[in-house]
């Protein structure tokens, strides 16, 4: 088993920048991918970002390219999601998600076993 806690989210201006964390606990080592999602009021989960444990191989949706970075930290089992010039767009609930096996889906939601509780993100304009 693999618990997250994401943590970072607020209220926050359009043009502010925030950094989501993701602390990782229990087996960690058997994740290969974490990935962040997120999902607006009336809408579809979807897609933001993802990274490979091992590596550190990035990838992002296209919608955010640019904006955003993931990252991680090994040694503390952490990963981070830094949101640039933030969008009232961006408004949303953002989760953290850990996939245990290596797949070329990483974007698919389904593919990841663990899930954290979210944390809300709200961009005023």
């Amino acid at each position: 088993q693999v618990q997250l806690v994401e943590s970072g989210g607020g209220l926050v201006q359009a043009g502010d920048s925030l950094r989501l964390s993701c602390a990782a606990s229990g087996r960690t080592g058997s994740s290969d991918t974490m990935g962040w999602f997120r999902q607006a009021p009336g809408k579809e989960r979807e897609f933001v970002a993802a990274i490979r444990w091992s590596g550190g191989r990035t990838y992002y949706a296209d919608s955010v390219k640019g904006r955003l970075t993931i990252s991680r930290d090994n040694a503390k089992n952490t990963v981070y999601l830094q949101i640039n010039s933030l969008k009232p767009e961006d408004t949303a609930v953002y989760y953290c998600a850990a996939d245990r096996h290596y797949s070329s889906t990483y974007y698919y939601a389904g593919d990841y076993e663990y899930w954290g509780q979210g944390t809300q993100v709200t961009v005023s304009s």
